[in-house]
């Protein structure tokens, strides 16, 4: 299965352009954003869980990234209610479910093999938060192939100011311009890297999740 599958053109989604799909787990449906494969795929997706919902004991080789939406998700006896980052290595294990229902943004199989690091992060907790470059900023990944954050924009602050290799933005509340073209909140953004595309907050600011320099391995269609 090819999803936003060409990784050297920009792509993008809208709330309203959302299509949940069913999982092979019974309460459990996507949004799928980028797919390269079928069920154990390098892939990019919203998660919705129904209330008492969950998946049985399973292994991600590729490594598994996870930002709690709403609601609260659950490995096992561990709890993350909403706005819990969580950063699951390749090979690491986990039996993942909701009692109370739950929507997740979830990047599967995308981790350098050497990836050792299990992270959570509360970015509710504001001792996570920090200025950085004139905006605040909560630091949720950085090593030499990405960095990963969410960061509070001001009105019309410009998200990107430079060439990249990559840019992927999830916008979790307020608008963005992107080239002349408004995205609420919902949208996901991927840029290919080297693209320079004016990308600006609402009037009333805007924050996201993004992750930068990613994409440079890719050039060309998988």
């Amino acid at each position: 299965m090819l999803i936003n599958a060409d990784f050297s053109k920009r792509a993008q989604i809208t709330l309203d352009e959302y299509q949940w799909v069913a999982s092979p787990q019974q309460g459990v449906e996507r949004v799928m954003m980028d797919r390269v494969g079928e069920e154990k795929a390098r892939a990019t997706s919203i998660v919705r869980y129904a209330p008492g919902s969950y998946f049985p004991v399973h292994e991600h080789a590729g490594g598994e990234e996870i930002l709690v939406l709403s609601g609260t998700f659950s490995e096992g006896d561990e709890h993350f209610p909403e706005g819990w980052y969580l950063r699951n290595p390749p090979g690491s294990s986990h039996q993942p479910s909701s009692c109370e229902g739950a929507v997740i943004f979830v990047k599967l199989g995308q981790m350098p093999a050497n990836e050792t690091r299990s992270v959570r992060i509360n970015t509710r907790d504001s001792a996570s938060w920090q200025y950085q470059n004139g905006r605040e900023t909560c630091a949720l990944f950085s090593d030499a192939n990405e960095q990963v954050s969410l960061q509070r924009l001001k009105a019309n602050d410009e998200v990107v100011s430079e060439k990249i290799d990559g840019t992927e933005i999830l916008l979790l509340e307020g608008e963005l311009m992107v080239a002349d073209k408004l995205f609420g909140t919902g949208s996901w953004i991927r840029l290919p890297a080297g693209e320079k595309t004016e990308i600006f907050a609402g009037n009333h600011g805007a924050t996201i999740y993004i992750k930068e320099g990613h994409l440079a391995i890719f050039s060309v269609r998988p």
